[in-house]
């Protein structure tokens, strides 16, 4: 009786270690598990981001993928907490900004040897070096939008004002004169939407030369504020305070909290990112004329820098071969045309930015396209720290710049000395 009791004690413990054999990780039978964390968030993006994942998942039943829904708001501790814990999803969906400290920290995987040669020539070189750290690639840019001007049409075609294009830019010089132009009366040339402050000034900054973060032959990072860096942070201030041409109030507003303002007529221009047009087609109120205008031009004419949306691998997916294949359908270039409709950005890949649907003249999809090609990698793509000088040093010292509250040496002193403080102790 021992004996028979030992045996069935021995293959209940069997029975129990296999319970889960054919579950999330899946085995020999069952099939693969992947989860997919998505940032998508208008009911356009997420739509089509499941019923691509439902496409996959119709056609590859040896591996299954998981839709789970993330937030742009919390991603970055989110990310973290489940890294550590052990519990970081496959695929993961976040911005190439975000990804310095998580690719030298080891938690994504390098997609180098993972990728086929279909998606990697399909991106540009500038756009892969926002996802490339060291020798490795960690994750796939695959949506990106320049920042524009969104302007009352109407108001710029009463005004008499030259419109800009692409191919006739303002400078930022005109820019500011001409926002000087269209002010008065309770009404303003242009209203700031700066939340955000850091990104929208050091990615606008690119255009008049400006650089802020320099690597030397060390691979050592310090912060310059250099004279290219001074053209746009100059320009909000000057409009703020001395023109009178943009309200103070709004600068610590986010782009849709101007939407109200603008459809009433007290705005003639916000800068936005090129996605927000889906908001404005949704809430304008009928008749309201608008169109799309490039953000001015410096020494370095219409460039200026993104982050492109991202999708990388976990270090510790034991299913890495199978993410990087997902991840290939989801970038195929008619997927990828799907997933910039649905999110109103531009594609990264050469081949959907080819598509009809992205070159109409409805919406001015056409401006956004013709924008693509001076999209370069944001200056803090590869700072280590970032994040941290971004929270602590650069947003408050240039909130504090932007409503009047310290000059410009001020702001060049503590975007320098402190910020190199920060940044120092990533680099030892």
């Amino acid at each position: 009786m021992r004996t028979r009791g030992s045996l069935l004690l021995v293959l209940a413990l069997l029975l129990a270690g296999c319970a889960g054999c054919s579950g999330g990780g899946g085995s020999d039978t069952g099939p693969i598990t992947l989860r997919f964390q998505s940032l998508a968030w208008q009911e356009e993006s997420v739509e089509t981001n499941k019923q691509l994942v439902k496409e996959w998942n119709a056609t590859h039943p040896e591996v299954r993928v998981e839709y789970v829904q993330g937030s742009w708001d919390s991603v970055h501790d989110q990310l973290l907490t489940s890294f550590e814990g052990g519990e970081a999803p496959d695929v993961i969906h976040d911005a190439s900004d975000d990804l310095a400290d998580f690719a030298h920290g080891g938690y994504l995987a390098d997609l180098t040897d993972l990728l086929p040669e279909r998606l990697r020539s399909d991106i540009p070189q500038r756009s892969w070096e926002t996802t490339t750290f060291g020798d490795g690639v960690y994750g796939v840019p695959f949506l990106q939008e320049p920042r524009v001007l969104v302007a009352n049409a109407t108001w710029l075609a009463e005004s008499g004002v030259r419109v800009p294009t692409p191919e006739r830019p303002w400078s930022w010089a005109e820019f500011r004169r001409i926002t000087e132009q269209l002010s008065g009366d309770g009404r303003y040339g242009v209203a700031w939407p700066l939340k955000d402050p850091v990104s929208a000034t050091l990615n606008l900054s690119l255009s008049a030369g400006g650089q802020l973060f320099h690597r030397g032959p060390d691979g050592k990072v310090t912060v310059r504020f250099g004279a290219g860096d001074e053209v746009v942070p100059r320009t909000v201030h000057d409009q703020v305070g001395e023109d009178r041409s943009a309200p103070g109030s709004l600068l610590g507003s986010g782009g849709s909290d101007t939407l109200p303002g603008f459809f009433a007529g007290k705005y003639a221009m916000v800068p936005l990112g090129f996605s927000y047009r889906q908001q404005i087609v949704q809430q304008a109120p009928k008749g309201f004329d608008w169109q799309v205008l490039p953000a001015p031009a410096g020494a370095e004419g219409l460039t200026q820098g993104v982050s492109p949306q991202t999708l990388s691998v976990a270090e510790d997916s034991p299913h890495q071969q199978e993410a990087a294949a997902f991840i290939d359908f989801l970038l195929r270039p008619p997927h990828m045309v799907r997933l910039a409709l649905g999110d109103w950005m531009l594609p990264t890949g050469t081949t959907a930015l080819a598509d009809p649907a992205l070159h109409s003249t409805e919406h001015d999809w056409a401006v956004g396209t013709a924008l693509a090609a001076h999209l370069r990698p944001a200056p803090a793509q590869s700072v280590r720290g970032y994040p941290e000088w971004k929270d602590k040093v650069a947003t408050p010292a240039f909130q504090e710049y932007y409503s009047g509250a310290i000059g410009l040496d001020e702001l060049r002193d503590r975007l320098e000395d402190d910020g190199n403080l920060v940044l120092a102790r990533y680099q030892r």
